[in-house]
């Protein structure tokens, strides 16, 4: 570790001055710009003992990998916003971001960036995910959490927010509920192919008892297409015993079950109870205006941000595992009983 005489020659004081600002003397009136340039130079030559609040951030340069699937549609929307609330993050934090599509693209520049950002739910194959750590040693997944043992990842609680959802349409007098998703995938050392909302709907129903035979639907693309296509399915399966409730794995595809329903002639919520998950701007403006978990695209990214500048002061190497939760935003398609 470095120490305070060399910290000192490095920022260009005396060490009794760079000795006080570390200790945070509060009889030491020094200017703002001293007090940050002798920070920085703690930081710059690895000094641990800086109080924790006194930390500032040094630029740096990093790299935000879009790993999206573009379908040009509702779900680029989501990763839109992601993004922009991303690089205003991380320009709050004095660090200049360079944008790519291609993980080996990001891996050949790898001596360019302290570190990397990765937003998108698109799978990693293990081998490039192990090339991925020789180039970076800190990264932060958003989303997804495609390599614990590698690397960081901030992600939206799905699994608790299905959970929320089922007890809050239980509570409201719902027994017989289904779930309509897109293909997913669950991550980590043991890649399954099952999108983990319809994973946590499965285990929870049986746990609360419920009969969910035939009411699960998972595939295709999360589009309105294949949205209004599950919908036309789950109405041809039953048609003579519709659901008391759904549950959807995202708005995009929310808004084609919404069209199904409305040409089959099925009214929501006087029918079927409905509850998404995203709470995207079109959740306003569908008829009926959807009632979806907010996942807050915001704090996902400040969080992101927050926690590669930790790891780039510090130079931690354990990794960090950050869940945020969802709130209900009520609107018309389903009102939770009192």
């Amino acid at each position: 570790m470095a120490t305070i005489r060399e910290i000192a020659e490095r920022a260009g004081f005396s060490p009794a001055t760079v000795s006080r600002i570390l200790n945070d003397d509060p009889s030491l009136s020094v200017k703002e710009a001293t007090r940050q340039k002798v920070l920085n130079a703690s930081l710059e030559l690895g000094y641990e003992n800086v109080p924790r609040y006194q930390r500032v951030t040094i630029p740096q340069d990093i790299a935000l990998l879009d790993n999206a699937v573009p379908d040009k549609g509702l779900q680029d929307m989501y990763f839109n916003e992601l993004k922009a609330s991303l690089c205003q993050h991380a320009e709050d934090e004095r660090m200049h971001v360079t944008e790519y599509r291609d993980v080996k693209d990001l891996i050949k520049h790898k001596g360019k960036y302290a570190g990397f950002i990765s937003i998108g739910p698109a799978p990693f194959e293990k081998d490039v995910l192990l090339r991925l750590h020789e180039a970076f040693q800190h990264g932060v997944f958003i989303d997804i959490n495609p390599a614990p043992d590698l690397f960081d990842s901030v992600q939206p609680d799905l699994e608790q927010t299905v959970l929320d959802a089922l007890d809050t349409l239980i509570a409201s007098g719902n027994r017989r509920i289904a779930f309509i998703g897109g293909v997913g995938n669950i991550m980590g050392d043991h890649e399954y192919p099952e999108d983990p909302r319809a994973f946590a709907f499965r285990n929870w129903a049986v746990r609360l008892g419920l009969d969910i035979n035939g009411l699960v639907l998972e595939e295709g693309p999360f589009t309105m297409e294949n949205g209004r296509a599950l919908g036309e399915k789950l109405i041809q399966m039953h048609s003579n015993d519709l659901p008391d409730a759904v549950i959807i794995a995202a708005d995009t595809i929310a808004v084609g079950v919404l069209q199904a329903f409305a040409s089959a002639g099925i009214l929501v919520p006087r029918d079927m109870r409905m509850v998404s998950i995203n709470n995207q701007e079109i959740a306003k403006y569908t008829s009926p205006a959807l009632s979806s978990y907010d996942i807050n695209k915001d704090e996902l990214a400040k969080a992101a941000v927050f926690m590669l500048s930790e790891a780039l002061s510090t130079g931690r190497s354990v990794h960090q595992h950050m869940r945020l939760s969802t709130k209900l935003v009520v609107r018309d398609s389903f009102v939770p009983s009192l």
